[in-house]
């Protein structure tokens, strides 16, 4: 058995071992595969959002190469680029021809946006307010003198300073002291709660040397520009221009971008970002942030949790089959020797019966002789016989009622044990007395009941009897003490003990339990005491062997 459960163990040892490596396996391995597939899709949409930039730069550096010695107060610039602009790219917001104006030429370019049919031809400020030219003096103005597409919400625009737009009018600073395109922070396009988007700008030199005569621009939205992702992608961009001052710029359920602070990680409340990667556009560095949609960590771990569970499971389940065939065979094993086990006590038992039989018998034996002995009336003796072996009968079906086990001793001065019980009064402790002092104790108890049926008492009433019993001294050295006192009787109208009554009340009783017994008349009663060691009166090792004779035969393990 104990080689069986150590070959059950190592096989369970073992399942749980390669059960743990494969799961650290499969969450090393699915662990590097998302890394590698976000890492390569990260790399992919930076890649396609760069040269979606350069080409947007590429279009803006063309249209301004197309200017050929521009005149700065003309209205409609942009007329002889709109089949090249729409051919090349068309997917900007809107284009403008933002003129360098001196303070002497804007009369002429008012002049020119009103010949041009715009709207409002009056030069104003960002905010489409009057423009205080005098406080200016001699600096040039950055006006917008032309846009594309021209419709109802465009063409409100021209004639329109960059002055006081702060975002703009850094753009064109930054495209004018570079000669380079430049791009602006991004901000909402065509109106304040308009999409979010950025402005290229591309300063238009002359052909001579000198100051840049404008800059053609080109706005775009953001979403589309650097944001663009779906629903299938591993992950979600997020933009962090140069001035965001701990912003950075998403789309939110409605594809509209919004700003929020940059997530550094758990500790300020969100996850970091998994790659950020560097896109170049307008002159400036552009990042973006990438963070993955899924935890690889956390899908790592289930995967890993699952492998291990069917590797738990398969391991239990091959333990199991194991451990049920060891289970039939050590069952037959144990069946085998409890049913030999049964037959050794089934042997013990039926010689120990033999052995109580033996006894009973030559108890009655005696009790026939000796009461057929000393019989001088056939009519009496049989009586008394009849009733001896009555209480022997009784004490025997006490002790088939608890298994050999002991009998109470108050149930042995039960109606159908002795005459007369009703007169008795019986005090005493719950004492289970063994086999052997119960069979004694109920020949003693009958022989002293049947005399009060003989006879009045002194004041013709038949005697009253009281049946009383102590246990005394300490446990271990316990005296038992019993008395039998019948009341208001002489030994004038108490007939005498015949010859089997008086052996047995005197030496078998006592002699059977280890003790000693006397007998004697009080002026009023007549009394029998014995007195004997519990240790005789219980008898427990009489009691073991009962209770391992009759205790169920246990498995074998």
């Amino acid at each position: 058995m104990v080689r069986l459960g150590f070959i059950i163990g190592f096989i369970a040892l073992l399942g749980l071992l390669l059960s743990g490596l494969a799961a650290y396996r499969a969450h090393d391995q699915e662990l590097t595969v998302n890394r590698i597939a976000l890492s390569r899709a990260i790399d992919v949409s930076a890649s396609l959002v760069q040269d979606r930039l350069t080409e947007r730069e590429l279009l803006a550096r063309v249209a301004s190469g197309l200017f050929v010695s521009p005149s700065v107060t003309k209205a409609n610039m942009l007329k002889p680029l709109r089949t090249s602009i729409y051919a090349f790219k068309t997917d900007f917001v809107v284009a403008g021809w933002i003129a360098r104006l001196e303070p002497n030429e804007l009369a002429q370019a008012q002049a020119e946006l009103q010949s041009a049919g715009f709207p409002n031809p009056r030069i104003r400020n960002f905010n489409d307010k009057p423009l205080d030219f005098a406080a200016r003096g001699s600096e040039p103005l950055n006006v917008l003198m032309d846009v594309e597409p021209r419709n109802a919400g465009t063409e409100g625009f021209p004639g329109r300073a960059m002055e006081p737009q702060p975002v703009l009018e850094a753009m064109l600073r930054r495209a004018l002291e570079t000669r380079q395109p430049a791009a602006s922070e991004p901000l909402p396009l065509l109106r304040p709660d308009g999409p979010v988007g950025v402005v290229l700008a591309t300063p238009v030199l002359p052909e001579s040397a000198g100051e840049p005569a404008g800059f053609v621009t080109f706005s775009y939205e953001l979403a589309p520009l650097m944001l663009t992702n779906d629903e299938m992608s591993l992950f979600s961009v997020a933009l962090r221009s140069p001035a965001s001052n701990g912003s950075e710029l998403v789309l939110d359920a409605n594809d509209r971008v919004v700003a929020r602070p940059q997530a550094q990680g758990a500790g300020r409340g969100g996850k970091a970002a998994s790659v950020i990667r560097t896109v170049t556009f307008g002159g400036r560095d552009w990042q973006l942030a990438y963070y993955a949609k899924t935890n690889a960590e956390q899908r790592a771990l289930e995967l890993a949790l699952a492998v291990a569970a069917i590797g738990f499971a398969l391991t239990a389940i091959i333990c199991a089959l194991f451990g049920y065939i060891a289970y039939n065979n050590v069952r037959m094993s144990r069946e085998i020797r409890m049913r030999i086990g049964f037959e050794h006590r089934l042997t013990a038992v039926i010689d120990e019966l033999n052995h109580r039989v033996k006894n009973i018998l030559a108890v009655i034996q005696s009790i026939v002789t000796r009461t057929m002995r000393h019989g001088s009336d056939i009519d009496v003796a049989r009586e008394l016989l009849i009733g001896r072996i009555h209480a022997m009968s009784n004490v025997v079906s006490l002790l088939s009622e608890s298994r050999w086990q002991g009998v109470p001793l108050k149930g042995l001065f039960e109606a159908r044990a002795i005459p007369n019980a009703e007169r008795i009064t019986v005090n005493g402790p719950d004492i289970s007395v063994s086999a052997r002092a119960a069979q004694s104790l109920s020949l003693l108890f009958f022989e002293l009941a049947s005399h009060t049926d003989e006879g009045l008492s002194l004041v013709g009433k038949h005697p009253h009897i009281v049946a009383q019993w102590t246990v005394e001294g300490d446990p271990r050295d316990a005296i038992f003490h019993f008395r039998w006192e019948e009341f208001n009787t002489s030994a004038a109208t108490r007939s005498a003990d015949s010859d089997f009554g008086v052996i047995l009340l005197d030496r078998v009783a006592p002699e059977a339990l280890g003790g000693v017994a006397k007998r004697y008349f009080t002026d009023v009663s007549y009394v029998y005491e014995l007195m004997a060691p519990m240790a005789t009166v219980v008898d427990l090792t009489e009691r073991d062997r009962t209770d391992r004779l009759s205790a169920p035969v246990k498995r074998v393990r």
